[in-house]
């Protein structure tokens, strides 16, 4: 069968498959090899910085299942992310825990938890409402983190020492690289099949019209908590694990900047895409590395270099303006064009229908 042909499936086995088609299987292939093979070829710091990109990609899942697919606006992301945060320094620092599974799926349980309550409110209000009261989730997680940290660590944070397993200590950028490759790897599968069940074609239908989706016999409030417990767990457990991988919590790290970062990771990427929470998760957590290298690597004048941060911060906003109005379905469409084009090569003319 010819590459731009189109695929036919023969049985509901073959289109219920995640990976239905042969172009799918190779690009998985080839991705696994990449990962595997890259801690060779890489230096510790460009692992440090693939290594960040995966704890993002949780987040950017979290966002997207929420915002994408369930149609639900929340501002309270990074105190979500600072609940999974504080929670590991609570049970590591005061309880006295070590085993790192646990601790993340603690942290996990906070954040469902909390994201039952911030769900609340989405049952009677939505839009410019229900985003407000999520932002007041907010202020009250840092307000609390804040408290903890001055009465038991200080203004500097909290350090939490190294995750291990046995007697494999998790210490250095290799040893992180595999186990967060593995981590997003199985958010990311569980997250496909999550948004390909029931419970995501209800998301679906809710998103786009929930009046409708209710005459249907969607219950409306028990997938709205639902959406918000997923979300708000996996962003919890993006927190613990990158509390972890930094070796101490701080709430000055989770000030609403972030929330604003890992919002642009999913309109950037695509919104109601798992392929586009990947994709933005990597652009937006590399670009203001990218920016630092070019202002450290081209001339420029010493204010400039001074005022880094504040070029970071308007870069995701012009980042989020272009995206806007470039390509508002985010970078996986423009993935979606080039990939159709390279499948119907020579006959492009059938992109645009004209010949």
């Amino acid at each position: 069968m010819a590459v731009g042909s189109g695929y036919f499936y023969v049985s509901y086995r073959q289109a219920l498959a995640v990976f239905d088609t042969a172009f799918k299987k190779q690009s998985l292939l080839a991705l696994a090899i990449a990962v595997a093979l890259f801690p060779l070829v890489g230096s510790n710091y460009q692992l440090y910085l693939v290594n960040l990109c995966f704890i993002a990609v949780l987040g950017s899942l979290s966002q997207n299942l929420l915002i994408g697919y369930a149609g639900q606006v929340s501002l309270g992301f990074a105190g979500l992310f600072a609940a999974g945060g504080f929670t590991a320094a609570l049970m590591v620092k005061e309880l006295g825990f070590s085993a790192f599974i646990p601790v993340v799926a603690a942290a996990s349980a906070v954040g469902a938890l909390l994201g039952a309550l911030v769900g609340l409110p989405s049952l009677r209000v939505k839009g410019l409402y229900l985003a407000i009261s999520t932002l007041a989730l907010h202020a009250v997680i840092v307000y609390g983190a804040s408290e903890y940290q001055q009465k038991f660590g200080g203004s500097a944070g909290i350090v939490i020492p190294k995750p291990s397993f046995g007697p494999i200590a998790i210490d250095s950028d290799r040893e992180w690289y595999y186990l967060l490759a593995v981590v997003a790897a199985l958010a990311t599968l569980a997250c496909i099949n999550l948004v390909r069940s029931r419970v995501g074609r209800a998301w679906q239908a809710i998103r786009d019209r929930d009046v409708v989706a209710a005459a249907c016999g969607i219950p409306l409030m028990r997938y709205k908590l639902l959406a918000f417990m997923v979300s708000s767990a996996l962003a919890a457990m993006a927190g613990a694990i990158d509390a972890y991988h930094a070796g101490f919590v701080s709430v000055e790290k989770y000030s609403f900047l972030l929330t604003v970062q890992y919002l642009a990771m999913v309109v950037v990427g695509g919104l109601g895409s798992i392929l586009g929470s990947l994709l933005g998760a990597f652009v937006i957590t590399l670009l203001p590395f990218i920016i630092d290298f070019t202002v450290n690597i081209f001339p420029t004048p010493e204010r400039l270099v001074i005022n880094v941060l504040q070029l970071q911060r308007i870069a995701f906003g012009v980042t989020i303006v272009a995206m806007f109005i470039l390509e508002p379905r985010g970078l996986v469409a423009l993935w979606e064009r080039v990939k159709s084009f390279f499948q119907l090569w020579p006959f492009k003319f059938m992109l645009s229908g004209t010949r």
